[in-house]
């Protein structure tokens, strides 16, 4: 199954006797909250996830954006309205990187039929709603592990043995500038990959065989290799996982990211175009 879905599917697929839960995840690094652009106009039925409280733990030693506690999603994914047994659809304002994160949370937790919509809000040609449903509580119960995670040894371990790909801009990974974490660099031996370059301009996802061989250039050979993902704090990284998924090539998320890696003054830093 593809992770995807495009909007025209979406709009079949929501008029059909299996319609998906919808959920609207718009979120905007350091910005302010997605709910008022929620409420000024969203999928019909889509009730509005915030990933800062519902997809992500307080902030503290395990990064910006670690991961919530399972229950507590659960929870918040029930009050949404998902079940195990019906099909959710995430979607954002474009950039696809709060889509993704929930995605990835959902997957990881066990649901089995979660997709993402290409392009976002922005890709929807059907009308918009400005009413907040109350849709029936879900039957969702969190099972962790259907999914790669890394802890940050584990990372650092897979930026020797296999592939750790960094989704974060170039400069950051560089460490030419650094403007949310202590300090600039990356983790040694990871790649630089960032986010932006597996979309085309309109914010869709680029086709699978393109995805496969960017991903091939950066040292991916399909399943063979063990490949990671890591970012700032674990949300532009679920969109690489996202990525490399279509591709067909399977990855972890470091969850914590550069803002866990980076808040030990012990941890190693890498400087510079080069991984190491």
């Amino acid at each position: 199954m593809t992770p995807i879905i495009s909007a025209s599917e979406l709009l079949s697929e929501s008029a059909g006797a299996r319609a998906p839960v919808l959920l609207d995840v718009r979120w905007t690094l350091g910005g302010p909250p997605g709910r008022p652009e929620y409420e000024a106009g969203h999928l019909p039925g889509a009730v509005y996830v915030d990933l800062d409280t519902d997809l992500a733990g307080p902030p503290g030693s395990g990064g910006r954006h670690p991961l919530p506690d399972a229950e507590a999603f659960g929870a918040a994914m029930r009050r949404a309205g998902v079940s195990a047994g019906r099909p959710v659809v995430v979607y954002d304002g474009g950039l696809g990187w709060g889509a993704a994160r929930a995605w990835w949370l959902l997957r990881w937790a066990g649901h089995p039929d979660v997709r993402v919509l290409d392009g976002g809000l922005a890709a929807w040609t059907g009308e918009l709603s400005r009413e907040t449903p109350a849709p029936e509580p879900g039957d969702f119960r969190p099972k962790p592990g259907a999914l790669g995670l890394l802890d940050a040894d584990e990372a650092a371990a897979l930026a020797r043995s296999g592939l750790l790909l960094d989704a974060r801009a170039a400069e950051r990974y560089r460490g030419d500038v650094e403007p949310i974490d202590r300090v600039g660099g990356h983790i040694p031996g990871a790649v630089s990959a960032p986010t932006t370059e597996n979309v085309s301009g309109d914010g869709r996802f680029l086709p699978p065989d393109a995805l496969r061989a960017r991903f091939a250039a950066l040292g991916a050979a399909g399943r063979s290799t063990p490949v990671g993902v890591y970012c700032g704090s674990g949300v532009s990284g679920a969109h690489e996982v996202l990525a490399l998924e279509i591709a067909g090539i399977p990855a972890a998320l470091y969850a914590g990211s550069w803002s866990e890696w980076s808040s030990d003054p012990d941890r190693p830093v890498a400087t510079g175009p080069d991984p190491q």
